[in-house]
């Protein structure tokens, strides 16, 4: 029998006169007291990194990437080997942005030599 069909037949002796009103909320009570809690949903972090990187020629957009963050430690480390070598990206300090729960844009720049500007957010 469901908790639902329990409180209703609870009810319907009440009702009845089978019980009284402080028996039937006691059995209620005990009904609320008998059944296990469910446990809430695991937590989940709704953020997401954002990475997008655009020509600063065309203004087109050449990249757009979002990267859950249960996967952004990878992705960091991942990025990082395509950043070009005159770009001052330092992804610890990336790291250390995320963790720290900073939302927002946390990287911004042009590079002139490729034409690229890039950004990094958390939101």
């Amino acid at each position: 029998m469901t908790t639902a069909e329990e409180r209703m037949r609870i009810l319907e002796m009440i009702r009845e006169g089978k019980v009284s009103a402080e028996e039937g909320a006691s059995l209620l009570e005990a009904l609320n007291r008998s059944k296990p809690a469910t446990p809430p949903p695991p937590t989940r972090d709704p953020r997401v990194l954002r990475v997008r990187i655009t020509d600063t020629h065309s203004q087109k957009t050449k990249v757009h990437v979002n990267i859950p963050m249960s996967l952004v430690n990878v992705g960091i480390k991942l990025g990082a080997r395509f950043t070009p070598a005159n770009v001052d990206m330092d992804s610890g300090e990336i790291m250390e942005a995320i963790q720290s729960g900073t939302s927002g844009k946390i990287f911004d720049v042009e590079d002139m030599e490729s034409g690229e500007h890039i950004e990094i957010w958390v939101e």
